[in-house]
């Protein structure tokens, strides 16, 4: 079902038709970034990649410096790297289609991580595999929980999990499968940091991967001892530039986040540290040929952490709104600086609904479109039952989807003049959460120009 366009409401729509200022957080210029703390004997060091290399392309560094210091490290892979076409022209010389095919590259792609892994000092048993769609967790994510057929890969035509050594061998590719191992890890290994994909990646499997870690630790809130969370960002359109190694250059935070609210942090790796993350990140031999400066880019003077601050939603008069603004810097994931088609995104409350203002660089039209992503997360009900709603804007209104399905809320408004959105949305129909997962997305013909980085909304 399709919401129609609603005519202008002053009690609710506020016209912006210029881009929306970014909320003020305390922010660090690049002579203020913090070092991350260092580790002792009694630290326990959980390293969450979402392909085999990411673990030593972010956080080489940090291994070998945990390890040194005596602390417990583990490092978790959370997909096989199986969907990756590329690397099967330059490893295997060979266009590949069969499905054996591509288990045979995600075992490549695992024995290499293990290879590296080893070299840095971890056993195999320190490395745990889950095995889970190169590709696809984002959208298992947002549409595989509950009474469904499993997520199957249109590449490899895989829907469980095909790796006998991995965590869960043959789970469905469902988001409880997902969750339930990552909570086993972490409460099996009960960290005190955890290091992560960075929730603005490009790559919507880096996204996925913190998503899912964010749901798995409040699931577990009260069960272990809260760990830090630490992203570490590897995905960004045009950085980290020069491409190549040059270990005499630190590793800066991308210039489009200088006025975000990223809190940045950053690890300073010595000239032998350089040089063995180098060699560690030499063993990704199937990564490496088909863009060989690429993964060394990534072997300088430092290690760079960071992440957002939750935005906090206060209940206000429908009349008189609080905006919580998104600074602009969070919307070049895949079309970075003036190319962006989202000039600003806000969001606010009052005591039954979510609004949402949109602002954008150019109109709604028969080939340019907009989707709002709402994840909520509520204490009090599990987490596969709670909604997982899109909200699509095209001509023709507002389309909702919950998961596959399409829905008609009851309450919904869309209300579009020019260049700027606002939606108001029911809490009651993202199931009265606690918190909200959220993220807008624009498409241009069908395929995604935009993807603003998620956002954790604190509602509570």
């Amino acid at each position: 079902m399709k919401n129609g366009l609603f005519k202008k409401n002053k009690a609710y729509f506020v016209s912006l038709t210029l881009c929306i200022s970014f909320i003020s957080f305390p922010l660090l210029t690049r002579a203020e970034i913090n070092q991350v703390r260092e580790f002792n004997k009694n630290d326990r060091v959980l390293i969450l990649a979402p392909h085999p290399d990411d673990e030593a392309i972010g956080a080489a560094g940090v291994i070998h410096r945990a390890i040194k210091a005596g602390a417990k490290v583990k490092v978790t892979l959370f997909t096989s790297g199986d969907h990756n076409e590329l690397a099967f022209i330059y490893d295997e010389k060979r266009l590949v289609f069969r499905k054996g095919e591509f288990i045979h590259m995600g075992d490549v792609r695992r024995e290499e991580s293990f290879a590296a892994m080893g070299f840095l000092g971890l056993n195999k048993d320190d490395i745990i595999p889950l095995g889970y769609p190169d590709f696809g967790t984002m959208e298992i994510m947002t549409k595989y929980w509950g009474k469904t057929r499993p997520f199957k890969d249109f590449l490899t035509r895989i829907s469980k999990v095909p790796y006998e050594e991995c965590l869960s061998f043959k789970a469905p590719y469902v988001g409880e499968s997902i969750l339930k191992d990552l909570k086993t890890v972490i409460a099996d290994f009960k960290p005190t940091v955890i290091f992560v994909s960075h929730p603005v990646d490009a790559n919507r499997d880096h996204r996925a991967l913190n998503l899912f870690l964010r749901v798995a630790l409040w699931d577990l809130e009260n069960k272990i001892n809260p760990p830090q969370v630490v992203p570490y960002l590897i995905h960004v359109v045009g950085w980290p530039l020069p491409r190549g190694y040059h270990p005499e250059l630190a590793l800066n935070p991308p210039q489009q986040f200088d006025n975000s609210g990223i809190r940045w942090e950053k690890l300073d790796l010595n000239p032998d540290e350089i040089k063995i993350k180098y060699a560690a990140i030499a063993y990704y031999k199937s990564q490496i040929k088909p863009m060989p400066p690429y993964l060394f880019t990534f072997a300088r003077k430092n290690e760079l952490f960071g992440d957002y601050p939750a935005i906090k939603l206060v209940r206000s008069a429908p009349a008189n709104l609080n905006w919580q603004d998104v600074s602009q810097s969070e919307y070049c994931a895949i079309a970075p600086g003036p190319k962006s088609k989202i000039c600003g995104l806000a969001y606010a409350r009052d005591e039954k609904n979510l609004f949402i203002n949109l602002t954008l660089r150019r109109k709604i039209d028969k080939n340019f479109g907009v989707s709002v992503y709402l994840l909520g997360y509520s204490k009090n009900t599990e987490f596969a039952k709670m909604p997982k709603i899109r909200l699509g804007i095209n001509l023709s209104g507002l389309n909702i989807r919950d998961k596959k399905q399409t829905l008609f809320i009851k309450d919904t408004q869309l209300k579009y003049k020019r260049s700027s959105i606002f939606i108001k949305i029911p809490l009651v129909s993202l199931g009265n959460p606690d918190y909200i997962l959220a993220s807008g997305r624009t498409n241009v013909k069908g395929l995604t120009f935009d993807d603003t980085a998620w956002r954790i909304l604190d509602l509570d």
